[in-house]
């Protein structure tokens, strides 16, 4: 199984705030709404690889 870590990046204030595994054949990017502690609200978090 080949997993690696993404970045899940605020699509508002471009802060990455998660990372988690994902499986890497044959998926495409993982948009979730998750809680951003600089907006102090849930946002949208859109994969990112890490640079």
């Amino acid at each position: 199984m080949a997993r690696e870590y993404v970045w899940l990046e605020c699509t508002e204030c471009s802060s990455r705030n998660y990372r988690t595994p994902k499986e890497m054949r044959g998926t495409d990017r993982l948009e979730l709404k998750k809680y951003c502690r600089a907006q102090r609200r849930h946002t949208v978090h859109k994969e990112s690889r890490k640079k």
